[in-house]
Parts: C-alpha cells; sequence; structure tokens
C-alpha cells in the first residue's frame, strides 16, 4: 500500500519531499520519527490511504509499547476513526477489525502488557466509535489479569468519573460513553475487585458512581476530589 499520488504535506510543518516520496513507495520501513508525523498529521487529503500504507509497521509499533501519544492513547485510536476503516474493502476492514479484537483479547491476559489496558480500551473505543463491545469482552474474560487490569483501570479513571467526565478526550458522544462505562463498571467491577483484593476506599469509589448529586458528595466516602 502507498499514500494516494497526490497526496500532499506542508513541508515547514510535517516534513520534506524525501519524506513525501517514502509514503508513495511501498514496503519501505520509515522512521520513527516519520512514523510519528505521519499518524499524528491529522490534514491528510487521503487518510486512508495514508494510514493503510502505515499501518503494519503503526500496529507493531502500538502493541509494542512504541507509540507515545502527547495525551493519550485515544490519539492514535482518532487516526483510525479519521481514516474511516470501517468502510473500506470488506477484507481490509476485516483485517483492522481482527488486529483491534486480538490486541485487545492480549492485553487482558497479560499480567504486564506494553500499553496499559485503560488506555488500550480508550484507543479501540475512539478507533471503533462503540465502547460496548470491548467491555464486553473484558467482561467475559474471566482471568487473574484481566481483574488487575480493571483494578489498576478504576484507580486510573475514579477522579474523571466521579466528576461525570469521560476519562479521555473523545470525537464521539463523550457523555453516552460516560454513562455506558459508569454503569459497566458499577454492575460489573465490584465482584471481581474484590476477588483481586482491591482496597475497600476503590470499591466504595465505585459504589459512588451509582450516587448523584449530594447523595455522593456526602457520603462519609467521598474522597474530597474539587473540579
Amino acid at each position: 500500500m502507498t499514500a494516494h499520488s497526490d497526496e500532499y504535506n506542508c513541508e515547514c510543518h510535517w516534513g520534506s519531499e524525501e519524506d513525501l516520496a517514502q509514503l508513495k513507495t511501498p514496503d519501505t520501513e520509515l522512521s520513527t520519527d516519520l512514523l510519528r508525523r505521519t499518524w499524528q498529521a491529522t490534514d491528510w487529503n487521503y487518510k486512508a490511504s495514508v494510514l493503510r500504507r502505515i499501518l503494519p509497521q503503526f500496529a507493531t509499533a502500538l502493541t509494542r509499547g512504541l507509540i507515545e501519544p502527547v495525551f493519550g492513547m485515544h490519539e492514535a485510536g482518532l487516526t483510525f476513526h479519521r481514516a474511516e476503516w470501517q468502510q473500506w474493502p470488506a477484507e481490509q476492514a476485516a483485517a483492522v477489525q481482527e488486529f483491534l479484537h486480538a490486541w485487545w483479547a492480549r492485553t487482558l491476559t497479560d499480567p504486564d502488557p506494553a500499553v496499559p489496558a485503560y488506555e488500550v480500551l480508550a484507543l479501540t473505543a475512539e478507533a471503533s466509535g462503540a465502547l460496548g463491545p470491548w467491555l464486553h469482552t473484558w467482561e467475559t474474560h474471566n482471568h487473574p489479569a484481566a481483574d488487575q487490569h480493571l483494578t489498576r483501570a478504576m484507580a486510573h479513571w475514579e477522579y474523571d468519573l466521579l466528576g461525570d467526565q469521560l476519562p479521555w478526550n473523545t470525537w464521539h458522544n463523550a457523555e453516552d460513553m460516560r454513562a455506558e462505562l459508569t454503569a459497566w463498571l458499577v454492575r460489573h467491577a465490584p465482584a471481581r475487585l474484590r476477588t483481586h483484593g482491591a482496597p475497600e476506599e476503590l470499591l466504595h469509589r465505585i459504589r459512588l458512581l451509582g450516587l448523584t448529586g449530594p447523595d455522593r458528595w456526602e457520603d462519609p466516602h467521598w474522597p474530597g476530589h474539587r473540579y
């Protein structure tokens, strides 16, 4: 795969003619810096072609934890979303879907993945525009590592969620995603976290997610967060 023959980007802000020529040449490895500049750029005219060009190398770098976004892995998910991969030819779209699901499933069973599960979840949710399928996979993975990742994720998310904010920036409906994630945690997380030996205070914070207004803020276990 190559970038579109008419693709162009600003030499001042993105890179040189030589860099652009590499994207229009198949089967050549990009430097780490060129790969980063390419996936982070949002102003490509033919976004699908650009992503198809870099995808084998990009996917490998993602799973090895070599991609370092500024604000979080949801940024890499948006690269997929902007390229509208779900509208690609069926075989290509199926390959991307298989990659995302395989990476997510592998992450959930790996005690020490290169990318934390909560970051992979944000990426897959942004890439697909949906949260439910990925949460369902987490729910069905009855594995000690999956429970450990849930404890770490809740510890990472609780400040934002208790402030009624999604823990990552999204191009989709943030309120719907937040509500879906919160409801799933309240329903599904306590039993698994107890089994994993999560701190009692963390369990209380999940309980608080099921409360609203003064019932939440005036609860004896409110952590005192200020927003």
